[in-house]
């Protein structure tokens, strides 16, 4: 059993008052501290493949909340939560207990050979935490990825469809069926074809996207979309062939771009009325990350037919799901469904742990609050056009997904880099604060841990800050 969240661990106003450790100067290498990263990266460069594609060759050697001590001795302000995984930090104690005692009990129960008291006593939370009731019935597994390929199985076989949509921008993972559903980038599944076929593209109500002005009026991009969509269902994919729809309630590889409720709303009715399955795809905006549960919960009365999560409900450790409702999920037959490690029993005790705590501790009202104050702080930089703000173009997302997107080269400003988000996240970099850029335009993302304090806020905003000064002042801006 867990151990009990209150008493491992002082309430979340505690912790929220109690300054971090400051964000370090690059100290002076210490000579065999160096010769050690060294090593590591020198292993690396020789025998691990080239295709991850790391951010930067440093090596984490420890971490505790947002800190993050490398293995030459730099200590950063880290701003990427593993990409939204870390939920309550590095080496949340609450959660490290959790593992320590499950995995000092038992390590491993393959889920076609018996239930686990760790999986069983989370889908209990789970079932609470959902947005709807009728999401009852789960499944379990050990990556994003799978939970796609899970829930692309389910829309199937229960529809008896094989057309699936997905939408202009949407990132659902690399392995074969998920990738042949993504279209954030096509880094991810270029020279691998054929990819799963039966897969059709619509628009995603995104300016940038579409080709439209910045300030065009969400209802405008909504009505393109929805029209976009209604041509899809004409003239690709008759609705009689369509299995489900595929989308992400704020697009994340694609830009960090919340969908509208008006359009998700939208997607629910078609779905509604052509029997089309509608898959939300929470895997990076659930468990608190936008300030609710689950991100949907903003588009009031929409309710998935399925639903896949993963990344921050588990804290590090390697788990997912998908749940839908149990008359869905009773289509598919004994052994259909399954893996090795699916639903590891270690990794269902940090999730078990990881949630009570998001519940107890009101880790969503922290969100909340310093998503709004990342926002205004990123909003005030974005305004000083004397001090770079200018090459800002917009400000947006929910709770603590939030993006910067930089202008583009424009036949008014042709000179002006291409890469400006890049560029920023180095001048990030080289004051020690970890930050990620995401999709094909010029876009940085934030997506720190859920308890950071007001003053990491504020560390991060003053270097964020300084980068974009360098960076206007280096484009001659």
């Amino acid at each position: 059993m867990a151990p009990s969240i209150a008493s491992t661990e002082p309430p979340l106003k505690d912790l929220l008052s109690t300054p971090p450790p400051p964000v370090l100067k690059k100290p002076s290498p210490v000579p065999s501290a160096t010769a050690t990263t060294q090593r590591y990266q020198a292993t690396a460069e020789k025998h691990i493949t080239s295709a991850v594609g790391r951010l930067r060759n440093h090596v984490f050697a420890s971490g505790s909340g947002l800190q993050v001590q490398t293995t030459d001795g730099r200590q950063l302000l880290d701003f990427t939560s593993g990409i939204g995984v870390t939920s309550l930090g590095h080496a949340h104690p609450v959660v490290t207990a959790a593992i320590v005692e499950q995995a000092s009990s038992i390590v491993h129960v393959q889920c076609g050979i018996a239930l686990s008291k760790p999986y069983v006593e989370l889908v209990e939370q789970l079932v609470t935490m959902m947005p709807s009731p009728t999401l009852d019935s789960f499944f379990l597994w050990s990556s994003g990825s799978e939970a796609i390929e899970a829930a692309i199985k389910l829309a199937r076989t229960k529809t008896r469809r094989n057309n699936i949509i997905v939408m202009q921008g949407g990132y659902h993972g690399r392995t074969a069926g998920a990738a042949a559903l993504t279209r954030s980038k096509t880094s991810f599944f270029a020279g691998t074809g054929p990819l799963m076929p039966c897969v059709y593209t619509t628009a995603f109500p995104y300016w940038h996207a579409l080709g439209l002005p910045q300030d065009t009026p969400e209802e405008e991009l909504v009505r393109m979309a929805v029209h976009q969509l209604e041509q899809t269902l004409a003239q690709q994919s008759a609705p009689s062939d369509t299995a489900a729809i595929f989308v992400e309630p704020v697009i994340g590889e694609g830009g960090y771009v919340p969908a509208p409720p008006a359009f998700l709303r939208a997607l629910r009715e078609t779905c509604s009325k052509h029997g089309i399955l509608l898959v939300v795809d929470e895997i990076q905006t659930g468990f608190g990350r936008t300030g609710a549960n689950f991100a949907i919960e903003y588009a009031k009365d929409v309710v998935p037919d399925i639903m896949t999560f993963a990344k921050g409900f588990a804290n590090g450790m390697p788990l997912s799901g998908v749940v839908t409702r149990k008359e869905i999920m009773e289509c598919m037959p004994a052994g259909s469904l399954g893996g090795t490690y699916a639903g590891n029993a270690v990794a269902c005790a940090a999730a078990l742990a990881t949630t009570k705590y998001m519940v107890e501790m009101d880790v969503l009202g922290n969100v909340r609050r310093r998503g709004e104050q990342l926002a205004q702080g990123l909003r005030d930089i974005a305004a000083d056009t004397q001090n770079g703000g200018s090459i800002i173009a917009e400000v947006r997302g929910t709770g603590l997904m939030l993006a910067v997107e930089f202008q583009s080269p424009s036949s008014s400003n042709p000179t002006l880099p291409a890469n400006l988000n890049k560029l920023v996240q180095d001048e990030c970099y080289d004051r020690n604060l970890l930050v990620l850029t995401t999709s094909i335009y010029p876009v940085l993302r934030l997506i720190p841990a859920l308890i950071l304090t007001e003053a990491d806020v504020n560390v991060a905003l003053r270097v964020i800050k300084e980068a974009v000064k360098a960076v206007a002042r280096k484009a001659g801006m």
